[in-house]
């Protein structure tokens, strides 16, 4: 007798981490910073052997704080990190107060990071109107769409990979926009009580429909859990204007400008297995904005896409009740009114191949309100290859190395290698090229709920094969990453390096 051999899973390419060509782990720059304190002790030496006693226990200090690492990060960065914290601390950079900054202008600002941002509806050139989130710093504007994403679980094999090679066409085609800068896709969860369903089915019952289908409908309300879930899951997409060849000279161009390129994006994206339902309103991002500070106010937050007909052009909207009274920001946490959030970064992805449904635990609702967003910044298609030659000549460069210092090569090093061909290879074949973040943050409304909800995060990215790092001294901005603002921690670094 012959059984049916089970089906096994179907496993996709997984993510490889950014390595450049540079010695102990460290980049180009901190290779080329340890090389010249090492040329200055042997000139030091050359000249005068006796100074070397007071250059060079600070010259191992500095060299020390570069190589070792905590977390996948240098002692050097985590100490720059502190001190920089510590300055804004000192410097009241870390606190906020309504009260306070509402007297610098006529309107309401949010804390941190999103201060320099603004609220404008826009028409969508079919009469009706939806949500740019302004940053009147960096000029680049945020559109975000409400999509429903089908399950992996209940469809065929065939359909996933569809979705799944659609989606890499998608991020694909990202790079062929000069104006896309990055696109955040965030699924935020939270239980809600089952009074919620009760109310909505309430809602739409028509009063003259027959007896039997109101009962059925009582019947399966009362049959439901006492609790239920609230799952939102959007997109959002940030521009510059800028780099668009037209060169926009207002605001109001510059809307229609990113309202042109978004709808290809937007009816592509509903091929990838993601019903799109449309674009949020300036009532509905200031909701999720306002939820995200407050989880209490989320029965409040308008969830269906309302089009807004009223007005005509681009119009300015405040952020009136939508931020927080106080703000504070501390090492490990983020204090956000009668709330409280922590914030995670991803510092290593799953190594192995992985499956449609690797982030499925950590996607999941729990106990508490939790945001989890994967950010995408595209290489444009003309520097896609260069990056990824260099890639190549990175780790070919650490095998040479490897060899003429006798080292052996480890399997790690042989499959980080192998990867770098293999995205190197796919590039030519027409894929596009990403750097990929991830960020988990969740909220709690009791400091005694913390400890509990940090557990069982760790927990389910330990399920998921990730390994999380704790955004100390950045939960500020961590916190706002996976908002539907365009705030992106790897930009904010470079562009306040001090």
């Amino acid at each position: 007798m012959s059984a049916d051999q089970p089906q096994l899973p179907r496993t996709y390419g997984g993510w490889r981490r950014r390595r450049g060509i540079g010695l102990w782990g460290l980049g180009p720059a901190g290779t080329f910073a340890v090389l010249a304190a090492a040329l200055v002790l042997v000139l030091v030496a050359a000249v005068h052997s006796a100074t070397l006693v007071y250059v060079t226990p600070p010259a191992a200090v500095a060299a020390g704080l570069g190589v070792a690492r905590v977390g996948g990060e240098s002692l050097a960065v985590r100490a720059l990190r502190r001190l920089r914290w510590s300055l804004a601390t000192a410097r009241g950079y870390t606190a906020y107060q309504s009260t306070a900054a509402a007297g610098y202008g006529r309107e309401p600002a949010l804390p941190g990071v999103l201060a320099p941002l603004a609220l404008v509806s826009a028409e969508d050139g079919y009469g009706g109107k939806y949500g740019l989130v302004w940053d009147r710093r960096t000029g680049l504007l945020t559109a975000t769409l409400r999509v429903v994403p089908a399950s992996t679980w209940l469809a065929e094999r065939a359909d996933a990979d569809t979705w799944v090679a659609n989606w890499g066409a998608w991020l694909a085609s990202l790079g062929h926009h000069p104006m896309l800068k990055w696109v955040t896709v965030t699924v935020d969860t939270a239980p809600e009580p089952g009074s919620t369903l009760a109310g909505s089915v309430a809602h739409v019952i028509d009063p003259s429909a027959p007896f039997a289908a109101r009962q059925i409908l009582g019947q399966l309300v009362e049959a439901a859990p006492a609790t239920a879930a609230d799952v939102d899951t959007r997109v959002s997409l940030t521009f510059d204007p800028q780099a668009s060849p037209a060169a926009p000279k207002n605001l109001a161009a510059a809307a229609a400008e990113t309202g042109g390129v978004m709808y290809g994006l937007e009816s592509a994206l509903g091929t990838c297995g993601a019903s799109v339902l449309g674009r949020l309103g300036p009532a509905e991002i200031a909701g999720v904005v306002r939820t995200a500070f407050n989880p209490a106010a989320r029965a409040q937050t308008p969830r269906t896409t309302r089009r807004h007909s009223a007005g005509t052009g681009t119009q300015r909207i405040g952020w009136a009740g939508v931020g927080p009274m106080t703000a504070e920001e501390l090492p490990s946490h983020y204090l956000h009114g009668s709330a409280m959030s922590v914030t995670w970064a991803w510092c290593e992805a799953p190594r192995q191949n992985v499956t449609a449904g690797v982030l499925a635990c950590l996607l999941a609702p729990g106990p508490y309100p939790k945001r989890v967003a994967l950010q995408y910044r595209p290489f444009p298609a003309a520097a896609a290859t260069r990056v990824l030659e260099g890639e190549v000549n990175a780790a070919a460069f650490r095998a040479h190395y490897r060899h003429r210092t006798g080292r052996d090569e480890t399997a790690r090093d042989a499959h980080d290698q192998a990867r770098a061909r293999q995205a190197a290879a796919e590039e030519a074949a027409g894929a596009g090229v990403c750097l990929v973040s991830l960020y988990v943050t969740v909220t709690v409304a009791s400091p005694g709920d913390l400890p509990r909800a940090t557990a069982w995060v760790e927990a389910a990215a330990d399920s998921s094969k990730v390994r999380l790092r704790r955004m100390d001294y950045s939960q500020a901005a961590g916190f706002a990453a996976a908002l539907p603002c365009g705030i992106c921690p790897a930009e904010l670094s470079r562009r306040f390096p001090h």
